[in-house]
């Protein structure tokens, strides 16, 4: 009999989509194995009615599991890659980045309207602060409403009137089959996507050889070289919710390409910045990027931010 792999993973119906997706995966390579799913609540999936960057940001959606993970109650460990702090705990490894998804923002407003056509004053949903930052600095003439909760539960205050479009990742609407609700898909030069979005993450401990070993049939190689990369520059400027910070790699003709961003909540200061290294060098190049772009005007933002407690939202 083959061995029972337990998979941690939030309760969410997404992120129960993505766990299943990689058991899939896992089950078509070792038809052997078995697998049964962990739901495990997180700090971020108990606390929603206050804005992410009100109560800090380290490993909000992954510490709970985390620990399941060190304690031997779980085998492995699925993650929005965004959700995963930069620095993992002692003992535990990223085992496999599977294949990308759009790593995109998308609106989806109740009356059909894009960005650029609404009213002055309409009111845009959204919990993240790199999605305020580059709205506000796109039309800065428009109410930023902060909204939590899964995707079922914003497009539900999106129904309710509570705002007139909302914004959402790519990647989840997708996975969620849901993508007929899109109204635009939002262009990188709108709005840069958050490190790792759109990219799938199985966590595993050190000591799990064999584990180590079956994900890496799974892990895409150009898609964790860029999660690395853009993991790195968000290291260097030690960012998170707290911060809107964008990033996004990508392969292109041999190299490993990574734009980010650091920004004002308001939108008016952007560093913004590109970079280009050979593609086994993506730890090198998040941290030259990282050093651009606080040359270009980073290091003031971080740091009047940081001395505001945050980001003021």
């Amino acid at each position: 009999m083959g061995r029972i792999i337990t998979i941690g993973s939030r309760g969410s119906a997404l992120a129960l989509e993505q766990t299943r997706q990689v058991a899939a995966r896992l089950k078509k390579l070792f038809p052997e194995l078995s697998f049964r799913v962990e739901k495990i609540q997180t700090t971020g999936d108990n606390i929603l009615n206050v804005a992410l960057a009100k109560i800090g940001d380290k490993g909000l959606f992954t510490k709970e599991i985390e620990k399941a993970l060190l304690d031997r109650q779980i085998d492995i460990a699925v993650h929005s890659m965004k959700d995963l702090p930069t620095k993992l705990p002692e003992g535990l490894a990223i085992g496999a980045i599977l294949k990308r998804e759009d790593a995109g923002d998308v609106l989806i407003s109740r009356h059909g309207k894009q960005l650029e056509e609404f009213e002055p004053g309409a009111r845009i949903g959204t919990s993240s602060l790199r999605r305020t930052a580059q709205i506000n600095a796109f039309r800065s003439d428009l109410e930023i409403v902060s909204i939590r909760g899964n995707v079922q539960t914003r497009l539900r205050k999106l129904e309710e009137g509570k705002v007139d479009a909302i914004i959402l990742a790519w990647a989840g609407v997708a996975r969620l089959g849901l993508a007929e609700r899109v109204t635009q898909r939002l262009s990188f030069a709108v709005c840069l996507p958050a490190v790792g979005q759109g990219a799938l993450g199985v966590e595993v401990r050190e000591d799990d050889t064999d584990m180590l070993e079956k994900l890496k049939l799974i892990d895409h190689a150009d898609t964790r070289a860029a999660v690395l990369a853009e993991r790195s520059m968000l290291r260097c400027l030690e960012g998170g919710c707290q911060i809107p910070i964008g990033a996004f790699a990508r392969v292109w003709d041999g190299d490993l390409v990574l734009e980010g961003l650091v920004a004002s909540l308001d939108g008016k200061k952007i560093a913004r910045a590109i970079d280009a290294l050979p593609l086994d060098m993506p730890d090198q190049l998040g941290r030259r990027l990282a050093e651009k772009l606080l040359s270009l005007g980073a290091k003031e933002i971080l740091q009047k931010l940081r001395e505001g407690g945050g980001a003021g939202v």
